[in-house]
């Protein structure tokens, strides 16, 4: 491999999942580069790594219309300052860490100044909105892509691209031993577990707790046997959830709840009731069967319907090419029919072995090594930088 002088790289996450992907990446590239320096916006793995974050990550990581609307002033200062910064002291090259909302403005105005850009998770515009993709075309040099059906979807609208896998799928091993993770979150073995999984959003759980609990209820009522887990990511969530158990009287229900530890919770159940997103793919990863559900309101259930490009929702359908996993949405996410969908599961083993087979099939397909080949990826692209510099002093 080219040696390469010193590099200096920009980055940006705007979430807890992007400083997750950034800290692999950023690890994986000092490795390669002894002589590295990064900078721009990152969380506290990325910072681990030496990442000099010029502004809080927190500060980008917003949810929901009304809440970007009322720090857009705040946010479109921070990407102009970053702009300003980079623009004054150009990096060998920029990687925007998703938050395509945040990243792509601020990757098409380095672009036009002669910065190269890497985009690192492709936002869903093969799902819907694809009009996107010119916007991306102008914005971005290479894209670096998480699934294999993007890869062909970029190259086939002449975006360069690099399919490198997901990170989880190179985390999470073959088969996951339950009683291990019972063990650790002090669950009986003996016991039918079902993990509940309503969203991280605050906006999710005022969606989802009270289908979730109505559903669990339903179930319980039915099958005595049945206990349930319910991970949630913070204090806010779990408040909003146990007033749905107060409204719904279900407090003598057998359920554990706790603060994060999701993946440990579907590992540990039997199946898995979840609000469709990322737990979809770590539950397929976990090999758990599952249902997929969700509850938006009518203004955005009418958009999604009239810029959806796909026909299943799911991350697992969708890379199966089939509806492997049922998914109850919107009038269909009702506690009967969510908890119908469950105990066919419980009533039907074949099927389910089946399923994780299937589910196999995706863990071998996603598991590339992710953090290595996407290092490998920017470094192939800083190599082009330094020759084309080289060129360029001497002509």
């Amino acid at each position: 491999m080219q040696s390469l002088p010193p590099v200096r790289i920009g980055v940006v996450a705007g979430e807890v999942s992007g400083d997750l992907l950034g800290a692999g990446l950023l690890k994986s590239l000092k490795q390669r580069i002894p002589d590295i320096q990064f900078e721009g916006i990152g969380g506290p793995e990325m910072i681990a790594q030496g990442c000099h974050s010029l502004f809080p990550m927190e500060r980008l990581s917003v949810l929901g219309i009304t809440e970007v609307l009322g720090r857009y002033s705040e946010i479109s200062d921070i990407r102009r300052r970053l702009l300003k910064h980079f623009l004054s002291n150009p990096p060998d090259v920029f990687i925007g860490i998703d938050s395509s909302g945040f990243n792509l403005g601020l990757e098409q105005k380095l672009k036009q100044a002669g910065i190269p850009t890497v985009h690192y998770v492709s936002p869903q515009v093969w799902a819907w909105r694809g009009w996107r993709i010119r916007r991306i075309r102008r914005a971005v040099d290479h894209m670096l892509v998480l699934f294999p059906f993007e890869e062909k979807y970029y190259r086939a609208r002449q975006v360069p691209v690099t399919f490198v896998g997901h990170p989880l799928a190179d985390q999470i091993p073959d088969v996951p031993d339950r009683d291990t993770f019972r063990q650790k979150l002090k669950l009986p073995f003996d016991a039918t577990i079902i993990a509940l999984l309503p969203g991280s959003r605050t906006s999710e759980l005022k969606a989802h707790a009270d289908l979730f609990v109505r559903t669990a209820s339903w179930l319980h009522a039915r099958n005595k046997r049945l206990s349930f887990i319910a991970p949630l990511v913070n204090r806010e969530t779990r408040v909003i959830f146990e007033e749905a158990i107060k409204r719904n009287d279900a407090w003598d229900l057998p359920m554990t709840r706790m603060f994060g530890h999701s993946r440990d919770a579907m590992a540990a159940s039997d199946i898995v009731l979840l609000a469709s997103g990322t737990a979809a793919l770590e539950a397929a990863l976990l090999k758990r069967p599952m249902v997929v559900t969700y509850k938006m309101s009518f203004f955005s259930n009418l958009l999604i319907k009239l810029f959806s490009q796909v026909k299943l929702y799911s991350m697992p359908n969708h890379l199966a090419g089939q509806a492997l996993v049922p998914e109850l949405l919107q009038g269909n996410a009702v506690p009967e029919k969510l908890g119908e969908a469950i105990e066919y599961y419980l009533s039907n083993p074949a099927r389910v072995k089946l399923i994780c087979k299937e589910y196999q099939k995706i863990h071998d397909q996603l598991r590339r090594n992710a953090d290595e080949r996407a290092a490998e990826a920017v470094v192939a692209i800083l190599q082009k930088t330094v020759h084309g510099k080289k060129m360029h002093k001497t002509g």
